[in-house]
């Protein structure tokens, strides 16, 4: 028998806590007997129990909740459940959570030693099975240890010489590894490196910026930008137990294809707009010419309007170009509720057409904007009109500005079909309409990409939270005139 471990009874006074103090002392036990919660948590901090019994209710506290609590304290402690009578459904929730035992009266002396007995053998054998498989795992971790110190040099050799760009920090961002591509990038000096801030290495803008931006988590996209025209797209990844990685591709090449392409679309666009403006008059010309059957007025209102729709197209496209090419440079100070007013006042034959409800709140005292008033009416034209557009009729759609700290957060909400959570990213990219888009709805796919473009170039941002059935809300955030 083992003398002197410690036995604590968590149970509230009763005939059988005395037999349980009784029995175990006579067996040759300590024991210790605690009345509340909070004297078992202190009796836990300066003791280490063998065992603790504790009663199904204690101090008003459901002994299996305690139980759960212990355990994640103290995973390997032995727990002997006491319920005042058998109960199947709580001896299985008691067994499954992995304590020792569960016992109910009748119980004898010699019951409650044996008990206790068996508990501690089976706390034994787990703790020698721990110990064995501790010093296996340990043993197994010491072998990989040489294994990783052996393969460093090659790890190391792999790293250093692929063409991507490759950084290794630790938690506090200091440099663990730096390969050579990443020397090249930046010019940095063959010297080591280890243990140094990356910031105080490393003295670009842009990577600055990605460092800073670390905090939202891993980063799949973030552009870094060199004086000589040269662009690299930047991933980072915390490693756990290490730190983070920053891996850098060479996208100069993409660049450029998009911005020959971009130069091809802006040229096609405006050699275009010529001839479709000579069309679209000359059709209107033509019913001044004499009168038309009800067949050749139908024919003829259908051309105008498709030349009307894919001039609106190029007038996109061109406006979309100029805003790409850094071409809006006009700023002004702007009252971004006032140039509301004229968007709402131009749309409002379209929302009472469909009887739509507009809710408009303003705070007042906003601070003006330095903008261009043209590029933020274009954006707030694009916003209320699709939000009139996919709003179905008796609709309603809100419409809120209102300061946080230096900013105007402007928020168009409507009751349309929403957009699916998977296409949302998508919404503010060139050409792109939701798969659920209404039928009869038409539209270029190029407003909400122009938003984008006008925001980013007043230093802003823009994004939409939707639900299926229920809506869609985009927000924009403008930086006011300081």
């Amino acid at each position: 028998m083992a003398k002197h471990d410690l036995i604590l009874l968590a149970i509230d006074a009763s005939d059988i806590l005395n037999l349980m103090d009784r029995a175990l002392h006579a067996a040759g036990y300590e024991v210790a007997t605690v009345h509340d919660r909070q004297g078992l948590d202190k009796a836990l901090q300066e003791s280490v129990p063998a065992l603790v019994i504790l009663g199904e209710k204690f101090a008003k506290l459901d002994g299996i909740s305690v139980s759960g609590e212990l355990l994640d304290r103290f995973p390997t402690l032995p727990i002997l459940l006491y319920a005042n009578q058998d109960k199947p459904t709580l001896a299985k929730t008691a067994l499954n959570m992995g304590l020792s035992n569960y016992i109910f009266p009748p119980l004898t002396m010699e019951d409650i030693v044996s008990y206790v007995r068996q508990a501690l053998t089976r706390a034994r054998h787990l703790g020698d099975w721990l110990r064995r498989e501790v010093k296996r795992t340990t043993s197994s971790l010491a072998e990989k240890a040489k294994i990783s110190e052996s393969e460093r040099s090659k790890l190391e050799g792999i790293i250093g010489n692929i063409q991507d760009g490759v950084i290794v920090m630790d938690d506090s961002k200091n440099i663990l590894l730096v390969n050579q591509a990443v020397r090249e990038m930046f010019d940095l000096p063959e010297e080591d490196m280890t243990g140094k801030k990356i910031e105080d290495v490393v003295l670009n803008v842009d990577l600055k910026a990605l460092l800073s931006r670390s905090s939202e988590g891993p980063l799949k996209y973030h552009e870094i930008n060199f004086d000589d025209g040269r662009v690299f797209n930047a991933q980072y990844t915390p490693i756990p137990k290490i730190g983070a990685a920053i891996t850098m591709q060479d996208i100069s090449y993409i660049k450029e294809l998009d911005r020959l392409k971009n130069d091809f679309i802006h040229t096609v666009s405006h050699d275009l707009r010529s001839p479709l403006t000579a069309i679209l008059g000359y059709t209107e010309l033509i019913e001044r010419t004499g009168q038309l059957n009800k067949n050749q007025q139908e024919f003829l209102h259908r051309l105008q309007g498709s030349v009307q729709h894919i001039t609106t197209l190029i007038n996109d496209l061109l406006d979309l170009g100029r805003l790409e090419a850094g071409f809006d440079t006009r700023r002004e100070s702007v009252q971004l509720e006032g140039v509301l007013k004229y968007t709402l006042d131009m749309f409002d034959p379209q929302a009472k057409k469909k009887n739509i409800n507009l809710d408009i709140a303003i705070t007042e005292g906003l601070k003006p904007l330095r903008a261009n008033p043209i590029r933020v009416r274009q954006m707030l034209d694009n916003l209320v009109g699709n939000a009139i557009k996919y709003t179905p009729d008796h609709g309603k759609i809100s419409i809120a500005m209102s300061m946080h700290e230096n900013q105007i957060i402007l928020k168009v909400e409507d009751t349309g079909p929403g957009i699916p959570h998977e296409e949302q990213s998508h919404v503010f990219e060139k050409f792109y309409r939701a798969t659920n888009a209404p039928e009869g709805v038409q539209g270029t796919g190029l407003g909400l990409a122009i938003v984008k473009s006008i925001v980013d170039s007043h230093q802003g941002r823009v994004w939409v939270e939707s639900t299926m059935g229920k809506g869609s809300s985009f927000f924009v955030l403008l930086p006011v005139l300081d």
